[in-house]
C-alpha cells in the first residue's frame, strides 16, 4: 500500500519532478503546433504536397494510438522506465525529423516523434496520480494545462521565427537540446516511484485490435475533416476496419485476465461522465483554435500573423481556467462545481463569438477569453475527477483514457466543423473555391483564403458577408453541441476528493 501524501521533506524533490514532467507535457504540446507554421517550407524543399498533411496528422495519430499503451504499461511495469523511454524516442525521432531527405523519411519520423510524446504526456499525469493526493492534483494539472497554452502560443512564434531565419529543419532540431536537458532532469528526479509487485501479463491481442480500430478509427475521421465525403469508398473501409477491430477489441478485453483497457472502468459512472465532459470540451477547444483563424483572416482580409495574435485571448483564458479550477478543487475537495461552471460557461461563450463580428476585436477577444477560461476549468478536473473515481492500481489507464478521449474530442471535433464549414459553403460564390480540402495541411495555403485572394471589389464585400453568416451560423452548431458536455456535467456525481490523509487502497 503506497501513501499519496508526500512527507514534509519530500516537497522539493516534488517540486523537481515537477519540473521534469511540465517540460515533457511542453515538448509533446509544442510539437502539434510548431509544425504547422513551416508546412509551406518542407512543400517547397521536398516539392511533394502528396503526403505533407501527414506531416502533421502522423503525429496526432500515432500519439493518441500510444497514449493508452503507456497507461497499461505504466501501471504494469512502474512509470519511471516509461518515462524515459518516451523522452528518449521522441529525442531521438526529432533528429531523424531534422535530418529527413525526403517527405517519406520524414511522415515516418513524425509517426515515431509521437509514439514518444504519447508516453510524456500520458505518464507525466499518471505520475502525478502516484505521489500527489487527489485533493491537491487539480493544482498540479492545472499547472500542465498552462504548459498547453503555452505551446500553443509560443508554437507558431517559435515555428514561424525558426523557418524564416535559420530553417524549418530547426522547428525539430530545437528538441534536441531540450529533450536532453528534460531527459537528464527526468532520470535524475523520477527515483522511488511505485513499483507493482504483481507479475506483469501484456494483451498483445487486444493491443493490436485497439492500434488496428483507433488508427483506422482516425485516419477515416482525419480524411473527413481534410474534404473526403464520408460516402467514399477509402473513407468507409476505414470506418468499417474500425468498427469490426473495436468490437472484437471490447470482446476480447471482457475475457482476457489482464485487459489493456478494463472494461469495468465503463461501468463505472463517474468516470464516464469526466471522460464525456473532457471529451466534448476538447471537441470545442481544438476546432476553435483550428476556425477562429481562418474566420478572422477570411473575414477581415488580416495577415497570419494578426490571426495569431487574435488567438491570444483564447489561449491565455485556458491556464487562467485551469489554475482556478485547480485551487478550487483543493480547497473544497468537490471537482463538480468547476466543472459544471465551465461546462455552462462554455455554450455562452461561443454563442457570443458567433454574435460579435471578427472587427470587434475587444468583443470577440472578451468571449475568447471566456471559453478559454471555461475550457481551462474543465480539462484538468475531468483528469482529476477520473483518477479520483479508480483504484490505484488503474491509475495509469484512467489517465490514458482521460487523455484518449481528450485526443478523441479533438480530432472529431476539428473533422466535424471542417466538414460542416464545408457543407454550408458548398452552395456559395465561392464554390469553385472550395472543391478540395479547406483547412487541409497540405494544400499550398487555405483554399478559402486563396479564393478570396481571387475577388476584388464589391463582390469581396459580399463574399465576406457571406462568410461572417456562416461562420455564425457555424460557431452557433458548436454551441448547440457543447451542451451535450453540459449534460454529462449536471449527471456527474458531486463525490468528495481523497485528502492529504487518505491512502489509495
Amino acid at each position: 500500500m503506497t501513501s499519496l501524501n508526500p512527507p514534509p521533506h519530500a516537497k522539493p524533490a516534488i517540486r523537481s519532478i515537477l519540473v521534469a514532467l511540465m517540460l515533457a507535457i511542453f515538448l509533446g504540446a509544442l510539437d502539434q503546433t510548431i509544425v504547422a507554421v513551416s508546412i509551406p517550407a518542407i512543400s517547397a524543399q521536398f516539392k511533394d504536397v502528396s503526403q505533407l498533411a501527414w506531416v502533421i496528422s502522423g503525429y496526432m495519430v500515432a500519439m493518441t494510438v500510444a497514449v493508452p499503451i503507456y497507461g497499461k504499461l505504466g501501471d504494469l511495469y512502474g512509470r519511471r522506465r516509461l518515462m524515459l523511454f518516451g523522452m528518449a524516442l521522441f529525442t531521438l525521432a526529432s533528429i531523424f525529423c531534422g535530418l529527413a531527405q525526403n517527405m517519406e523519411q520524414l511522415v515516418l519520423a513524425r509517426i515515431l516523434q509521437g509514439i514518444g510524446a504519447g508516453g510524456m504526456i500520458s505518464v507525466s499525469q499518471a505520475i502525478i496520480g502516484d505521489i500527489v493526493p487527489p485533493r491537491e492534483r487539480g493544482r498540479y494539472q492545472g499547472y500542465f494545462s498552462s504548459m498547453y497554452a503555452v505551446a500553443s502560443v509560443a508554437g507558431p512564434v517559435l515555428g514561424g521565427y525558426m523557418t524564416e531565419y535559420l530553417s524549418w529543419r530547426w522547428v525539430f532540431l530545437i528538441n534536441l537540446p531540450l529533450g536532453l536537458v528534460s531527459l537528464w532532469i527526468a532520470h535524475r528526479t523520477l527515483v522511488g516511484l511505485p513499483v507493482p509487485q504483481r507479475k506483469p501479463i501484456i494483451d498483445y491481442l487486444g493491443t493490436v485490435l485497439m492500434i488496428v480500430g483507433l488508427t483506422s478509427l482516425l485516419l477515416g475521421i482525419t480524411f473527413i475533416g481534410q474534404g473526403q465525403s464520408w460516402r467514399d469508398d477509402q473513407v468507409l473501409s476505414l470506418m468499417a476496419t474500425a468498427l469490426v477491430a473495436l468490437v472484437l477489441f471490447v470482446w476480447h478485453e471482457r475475457r482476457t485476465p489482464e485487459p489493456l483497457l478494463p472494461m469495468h472502468l465503463f461501468a463505472n459512472r463517474n468516470a464516464v461522465l469526466c471522460w464525456c465532459t473532457i471529451f466534448f470540451t476538447s471537441f470545442q477547444a481544438i476546432s476553435l483554435i483550428v476556425l477562429m483563424p481562418l474566420r478572422y483572416q477570411s473575414i477581415t482580409g488580416a495577415g497570419a500573423d494578426s490571426a495569431a495574435l487574435h488567438l491570444l485571448p483564447l489561449a491565455m483564458g485556458l491556464p487562467m481556467g485551469a489554475y482556478f479550477a485547480g485551487r478550487m478543487t483543493s480547497v473544497t475537495g468537490y471537482y463538480k462545481p468547476m466543472i459544471l461552471s465551465g461546462a455552462v460557461l462554455m455554450p455562452l461563450s461561443i454563442a457570443g463569438m458567433a454574435l460579435s463580428p471578427p472587427s470587434a476585436e475587444l468583443l470577440s477577444g472578451v468571449f475568447m477569453l471566456l471559453s478559454g477560461i471555461a475550457a481551462g476549468m474543465q480539462f484538468p478536473t475531468s483528469l482529476v475527477g477520473a483518477q479520483n473515481s479508480v483504484e490505484q492500481h488503474d491509475i495509469g489507464v484512467a489517465t490514458s483514457t482521460t487523455n484518449l478521449f481528450r485526443s478523441l474530442g479533438g480530432a472529431v471535433g476539428v473533422a466535424l466543423m471542417s466538414a460542416l464549414l464545408l457543407a454550408l459553403l458548398h452552395d456559395s460564390l465561392l464554390t469553385p473555391a472550395v472543391g478540395q480540402p479547406l483547412l487541409g495541411e497540405g494544400s499550398s495555403g487555405n483554399v478559402l483564403l486563396d479564393g478570396l485572394n481571387a475577388v476584388q471589389g464589391p463582390a469581396l464585400d459580399n463574399l465576406r458577408s457571406e462568410l461572417l453568416m456562416t461562420f455564425r451560423n457555424l460557431l452557433l452548431v458548436s454551441a448547440a453541441i457543447s451542451l451535450l458536455g453540459l449534460c454529462a456535467a449536471i449527471t456527474m456525481p458531486n463525490k468528495v476528493l481523497r485528502g492529504r490523509g487518505d491512502k489509495a487502497q
